[in-house]
């Protein structure tokens, strides 16, 4: 599990983007690039990182899901998550 504090900040990084998004999109597309590199270098899409938002895992992240593999799998065989069967061949 992640410490307390990477997820912390990782929120932090998600909020900058969204503040900075519409922005962002409004210099690029005027082609002003000396505006968009006095813009804080976290407010860049770029630089986020998929993470489990349960954990905070960083690895094995399922997008569709928004969790880590292992609390997938985990979730998925205590039948916490709709749709999600075990498969048996």
């Amino acid at each position: 599990m992640a410490k307390e504090c990477i997820k912390a900040r990782d929120r932090k990084k998600q909020k900058l983007v969204a503040k900075y998004a519409a922005k962002r999109a409004e210099l690029k597309a005027a082609g002003d690039y000396e505006g968009l590199a006095k813009l804080p270098k976290s407010s860049s899409p770029v630089r986020l990182h998929n993470r489990c938002m349960i954990t905070g895992r960083p690895r094995g992240y399922i997008r569709t899901f928004g969790i880590s593999r292992n609390l997938f799998r985990k979730m998925a065989l205590e039948g916490k998550i709709a749709g999600v069967t075990k498969s048996s061949w």
